[in-house]
């Protein structure tokens, strides 16, 4: 187990910036997410960290030591990628086994080590078989059995999940929390998909354009977005974002008002979670629009309604569908508004 520190950390390739300065600490046995779209630096980041990539500013710490000058294989890490990288000639067991190998660790000890990683992905059975008689997840688990057996400091995961489909993403991430709280290894793992990110994340660290834009639990970041950027990437759906502007404590729109806490704006952006929207009596309501879509999801229809130029999404009861076309109103919930700026996207200070 180890604890990370980037300090100043940043990178550039030529005249292209991949990552600004990056300060960023890590505790002992953290699963740490790194969420963004591509080319946000996420990447950058755990090939610095690796040792893979070289920084071009700032220091990589790892347990207080600065490990810029070490070479990967001397860093005590292992990663697991998006491609399984399985050698196709070796069965599951020597896939798993292959780092011991290499270490020279024969006989009873390396098939001890080999079956107890195997049965901590649950592949115990399957020693036996080549990867092309497993299936892309059991090919995963062979990879990250392989990470397992060398009892790494620091575990780097760049993306493991995407080639798999929906269903074998949502066993694998169970199993993936599951096995790190186990092992209580710290953990670093980017992805681009922000459910991966909430669900499995101790803290996240949202990426774009190559900066931070904003760590926090995902309970923290899904309540308080810093920024426009974060409110629209975050949630399925995402938070809805309406512009307007802000006058005598009210955001003012088109299609109505909606009461806030916040000071006077000529542009701001609204925010509202799809869940946090109820429908209302026209004549009663905030804000008044009309259906464009209607979506049975199953343990809710999600109404799409126009307003102005905005779709705005709202969750609503399974039988809580209207005719598109209909004439709608829609009521906020007070306490779950969100407010930013209009000209930076930034949520501006709670006003007292």
């Amino acid at each position: 187990m180890a604890s990370v520190a980037l300090r100043g950390l940043g990178k550039r390739f030529g005249t292209f910036t991949a990552l600004e300065s990056v300060d960023l600490s890590i505790p002992d046995g953290e699963f740490l997410v790194l969420l963004g779209p591509s080319g946000c630096g996420k990447t950058t980041v755990m090939r610095m960290i690796a040792g893979l990539e070289e920084p071009s500013c700032g220091d990589i710490l790892i347990d207080g030591q600065r490990v810029n000058d070490l070479a990967a294989r001397d860093r005590d890490l292992a990663m697991v990628f998006q491609n399984y990288a399985l050698y196709p000639h070796m069965t599951v067991g020597q896939n798993i086994g292959y780092p011991l190998k290499i270490k020279r660790i024969k006989g009873e000890e390396r098939q001890r080590r080999v079956q107890e990683a195997a049965d901590k992905v649950e592949l115990g059975h399957l020693l036996a078989r080549k990867p092309a008689e497993l299936s892309g997840g059991q090919r995963q688990r062979v990879a990250l059995a392989r990470a397992l057996i060398r009892t790494p400091r620091l575990f780097l995961m760049d993306e493991p999940l995407s080639n798999l489909d929906a269903k074998l993403r949502t066993v694998m991430r169970a199993q993936l929390k599951h096995l790190q709280r186990e092992l209580a290894t710290t953990t670093i793992y980017v992805t681009h998909d922000q459910v991966e990110a909430m669900t499995l994340a101790d803290r996240i660290v949202i990426l774009n354009d190559a900066r931070i834009q904003q760590i926090g639990t995902p309970a923290e970041i899904y309540a308080r977005p810093a920024n426009v950027f974060i409110a629209g990437f975050i949630g399925s759906p995402p938070m809805n974002l309406i512009e307007g502007r802000i006058e005598n404590g009210r955001f003012v729109h088109a299609a109505g008002a909606v009461g806030v806490t916040a000071a006077d704006r000529a542009r701001a952006v609204l925010g509202l979670r799809p869940e946090d929207i109820a429908l209302a009596d026209p004549a009663d309501a905030d804000l008044v629009g009309e259906v464009y879509a209607s979506e049975l999801i199953g343990d809710h229809t999600l109404l799409s309604i126009r307003i102005g130029q905005t779709l705005v999404a709202v969750k609503v009861a399974p039988d809580g569908g209207l005719p598109i076309g209909t004439k709608a109103g829609l009521k906020a919930s007070t306490g779950k508004l969100h407010v930013f700026d209009g000209e930076s996207g930034e949520r501006p200070p709670v006003r007292q």
